[in-house]
C-alpha cells in the first residue's frame, strides 16, 4: 500500500476525514472541511522548535521536537490519532508541506502496527488545488443568480434546488446589516476551502448551472473570489417577489426568532440582552444612511418592542420594527442596485414561478 495520496479530489467527493497534525495556531488560521486537529506540537513546542531550526539548523530541531514530545506526551498523541483512526477508517494524515511532521506521525503510528496514508505535499499542496478549482470552476458551469428584497425568502428557495450553492451558509452570515449570525465567521481561507468542495461537488453531479443567491463582493467579512464575482455580475438575474407581509414574517423569524433561540443555546445568561444589544449596535451603524429621524423613530420601535417581549414574551411587536426596516433602509438600497442591472434581469415572480422557470431554464 502506498502511504502518499495525492488524488485531491476523491477527498472532495467521498467527504474523507482528515487528520490535521499542524499545531493549534495554523489549523485556526485554515483547515479543510472533514479535518479534525490532533497535533503532533502544541503551539509553544512549534514555537520552541521553529526558533531552535533558524539558530542550530534542521538537524538540532528534530532532536529538540523528540526531547519536547516524549514518553508520556507522544504517548497520549498516537493514541488519539489511533482512536480517530478508529472511528474513520477512511481518514488520511497531512501537515503543512507534507514533510517532517506528517511523516514522523505515520513512523509513529507504523512502529504501533497502523498504517495511515498522508497527503503529498500536505495542506499546501490540497489548498491550492482548491483555489485553482475556484478559478476553473466557471469553464464548467453558468450561473443564475438569484435576486430579491430582503426577506422575500431566497434562501428557503435555494434550498429546494439541487444545483444551488447556499454562499450565506459557508459565509456564516446573511450578507446584510442585520444578517449576523450568532458564532463566529469563518475565516476567508476556510470559506474559500468550502465553496470550492461545494463547487467540485456540484460540477461532478454533472449540473451546467448553478444558481447562486444575489450577494455581490462580500457577506460578512468573507470576500467571494474575483472570478466568481465577474461571472455573477454577467449572468442571468431571477427575482423573487414576494409580498409584503410575507416578507415580515420571514424576516421576523431569522433575524428576531432564531436569532434570539441561538444566543440561548449558546448558554448566555441573559440572552435576551445580548441578543437586543446586538441588534442596537447593528442600528447605530445605518444611523448616517438612515437620517437621524428615521433612527430615532426605528430605535423607539425596537425599544417597544423589547419591552413588549419581556412583559408577555410575545414577539408581535418587532413586526412594526421588521417592516420599517424592510421600507425604509432594505427596499430603496435594493431598488438602487436592481436600476443599475435591469438589463440582466430574465424573470420575475414568486417562489413557485421562480423554482419552475429556473427548472426549465436548465
Amino acid at each position: 500500500m502506498s502511504l502518499l495520496f495525492d488524488d485531491f479530489k476523491s477527498i472532495v467527493l467521498n467527504k474523507t476525514p482528515l487528520l490535521d497534525v499542524r499545531a493549534p495556531v495554523e489549523f485556526k488560521k485554515g483547515a479543510f472541511l472533514n479535518a479534525v486537529n490532533l497535533p503532533i506540537m502544541n503551539d509553544e513546542e512549534r514555537h520552541k522548535i521553529g526558533i531552535c531550526y533558524k539558530n542550530e539548523g534542521n538537524a538540532k530541531a528534530v532532536e529538540l521536537g523528540h526531547n519536547l514530545v516524549s514518553a508520556d506526551i507522544r504517548e497520549a498523541r498516537i493514541k488519539s490519532w489511533i482512536s480517530f483512526m478508529d472511528a474513520n477508517p477512511s481518514a488520511l494524515l497531512y501537515c503543512f508541506r507534507g514533510g517532517q511532521r506528517s511523516r514522523i506521525s505515520q513512523e509513529w503510528l507504523r512502529e504501533r502496527g497502523r498504517d495511515i496514508v498522508r497527503l503529498k505535499g500536505g495542506y499546501k499542496a490540497f489548498r491550492a488545488y482548491l483555489i485553482n478549482e475556484i478559478k476553473e470552476s466557471t469553464q464548467h458551469f453558468k450561473p443564475i443568480v438569484l435576486g430579491g428584497r430582503t426577506g422575500s425568502g431566497k434562501t428557503i428557495v435555494l434550498k429546494k434546488m439541487q444545483n444551488s450553492i447556499d454562499l450565506e451558509g459557508l459565509a456564516n452570515h446573511r450578507g446584510s446589516s442585520f444578517g449576523s449570525r450568532f458564532g463566529i465567521q469563518p475565516m476567508q481561507i476556510d470559506f474559500e476551502n468550502n465553496l470550492a468542495y461545494e463547487l467540485i461537488q456540484k460540477i461532478e453531479d454533472g449540473f451546467k448551472t448553478i444558481v447562486f443567491e444575489d450577494e455581490g463582493k462580500h457577506i460578512g467579512n468573507a470576500f467571494m473570489p474575483e472570478n466568481l464575482v465577474t461571472t455573477a455580475i454577467n449572468a442571468p438575474l431571477v427575482i423573487l417577489e414576494t409580498k409584503m407581509q410575507e416578507r415580515v414574517d420571514i424576516t421576523l423569524d431569522e433575524y428576531v426568532v432564531q436569532a434570539q433561540e441561538a444566543y440561548i443555546e449558546a448558554g448566555f445568561d441573559d440572552a435576551l440582552k445580548e441578543w437586543s444589544q446586538n441588534i442596537q449596535n447593528a442600528m447605530s451603524r445605518i444611523t448616517r444612511r438612515l437620517g437621524n429621524e428615521k433612527y430615532t423613530k426605528v430605535s423607539a420601535i425596537f425599544e417597544s418592542a423589547l419591552d413588549e417581549q419581556k412583559r408577555s414574551g410575545s414577539y408581535d411587536g418587532y413586526r412594526e420594527w421588521v417592516r420599517f426596516l424592510l421600507e425604509y433602509y432594505y427596499d430603496p438600497m435594493y431598488d438602487y442596485q436592481i436600476q443599475k442591472r435591469a438589463d440582466k434581469v430574465s424573470f420575475r415572480g414568486d417562489a413557485k414561478e421562480v423554482k419552475s422557470y429556473i427548472e426549465n431554464f436548465l
